[in-house]
């Protein structure tokens, strides 16, 4: 039995606008494009969140 490995697929890192919690305490973070509210507290402590600018991995939304 033999198995192959296909080559990785590169993921082409960007800046993406992000959600982060304000709480020192907690690393609740969450992509502004999956929040569902205008301004979205931590799902994680409740704390409010400021906007930030994050390089991370592209999503495909198709």
């Amino acid at each position: 039995m033999s198995f192959s490995r296909k080559p990785k697929k590169t993921v082409q890192e960007v800046d993406t606008n992000v959600w982060a919690c304000t709480n020192e305490d907690c690393a609740g973070w969450m992509r502004e494009s999956y929040s569902f509210n205008e301004v979205p507290e931590c799902p994680l402590c409740q704390s409010p969140m400021n906007k930030e600018v994050r390089v991370l991995p592209e999503l495909d939304n198709s």
